[in-house]
Formats: structure tokens, sequence, C-alpha cells
């Protein structure tokens, strides 16, 4: 259950938690669970209204929006009910550490609790501020600064090589390859302005069409 405006609020099940709901956070970028707090009702409209998300503090008994003394925000996404309508997951995207240890998450070790595919996200995002802060001796920023054309062609050489790793049947070289084939591909796709949720969205619609 999507929750979008009041009256879906009024269809949560507050009495049966004391007005309070778990909300578990989830980053929307990568999957990764960042955290997990409680919502009163006006923690949640709050939420809907600003774009940021707010909690109820039992300890301080009032709102607190994410990041309002720290800066680590959390921008709404998109918040769902579970099958009982008394639990709440929210989608947001993080500005900063979620914990107030100044970790990613609020989950011991914060790689272990990210989802083995979700790397490839990280992996964007990592590129994505290689292209902004263009370090010296980084090997993303060469392929940055020497165009687009150059970028293709690496990407070809990889995909030539990946090919020929699959026909020798070496399966250790095919995941060196494709493992090298992805990362050029995602530098490809930033310079030309694209992500990966725009390739996601092609095959989410070609997968819907048959």
């Amino acid at each position: 259950m999507l929750i979008t405006h009041t009256t879906d609020i009024e269809n949560l099940d507050w009495a049966k938690t004391e007005g309070l709901l778990p909300a578990i956070v989830q980053d929307a970028f990568d999957g990764r669970v960042l955290m997990q707090a409680f919502m009163s009702r006006e923690a949640l409209e709050k939420t809907l209204e600003s774009g940021s998300v707010t909690f109820w503090s039992r300890s301080r008994r009032q709102l607190w929006t994410k990041g309002e003394t720290s800066g680590n925000t959390l921008a709404l996404a998109a918040v769902h009910a579970d099958c009982d309508r008394d639990c709440l997951l929210v989608m947001a995207v993080p500005s900063g550490p979620a914990c107030h240890r100044n970790t990613d998450t609020c989950f011991d070790g914060d790689n272990n609790t990210q989802p083995q595919l979700a790397f490839l996200a990280g992996l964007e995002r990592l590129i994505a501020q290689r292209e902004i802060d263009r370090p010296e001796g980084s090997y993303t920023t060469r392929l940055f600064e020497a165009g687009i054309k150059r970028i293709s062609q690496k990407v070809g050489e990889e995909g030539v090589e990946t090919a020929l790793a699959a026909t020798s049947g070496d399966i250790e070289e095919l995941a060196n390859e494709s493992a090298d084939l992805l990362y050029h591909l995602l530098v490809l796709l930033r310079a030309s302005g694209l992500t990966l949720a725009d390739v996601t969205a092609v095959l989410q619609a070609r997968h819907g069409g048959q």
C-alpha cells in the first residue's frame, strides 16, 4: 500500500501500536536498510508534506526531522505500508550518513548489509563523483578526460574480450572481462548523461510488454 495522502494515513492501524508505527528506512538508490525509527500520524503527515523524512522521538516526546542538527537528511522517495497496515517502509535518498555514529547505516557492518547486486549502484555513484572531482591519478578521471569516443572504444574492446572468453570456455576470464565491461559501460552511461535506472526502465518496459 503506497501512502500518498490523508486518506491513506487514516487507513493505517494506529490503534494497534498506540499511535506509533515502526518505520524502516531503505536507501531508494541501492536498497540498503539504513535505520529504523517510529512515526506518529503527525510525523507521517509532515514527511509527505515536506519531502523530508520526519519521525517521532520516544525519548524526547517530540517530532524530529532527520538531519535537522547533523545535516544528514533523508529525502523522501516513497512510503509503503505492510499488509497489516501497522508498519511502514520508507524509501529515501540519504544525504550523508544515516547513523549518529557517522556510518552509512545503523546496522553493524555496513558493507555486509548491502544487497550484493546493489554494489553496481554504489559503483555508479562513485563513478559520478569521479566525474565531478576528477582526482589526479584516477583511471576513471583519465577516461572522462579522454572523451566519449575513447570510452566507447573501451566498451567495444571489453565486449569483444568478454565474448572471446566465453567462446574459449575460460570461466574465470569471463568473469574478469565481464567486470571490465560493466565498469566501462557505467562510465559510458555517465559520460552520455544516462544512468542504470534509465537502462533498467527500458528493461522493465520490455518485460511488461512480453
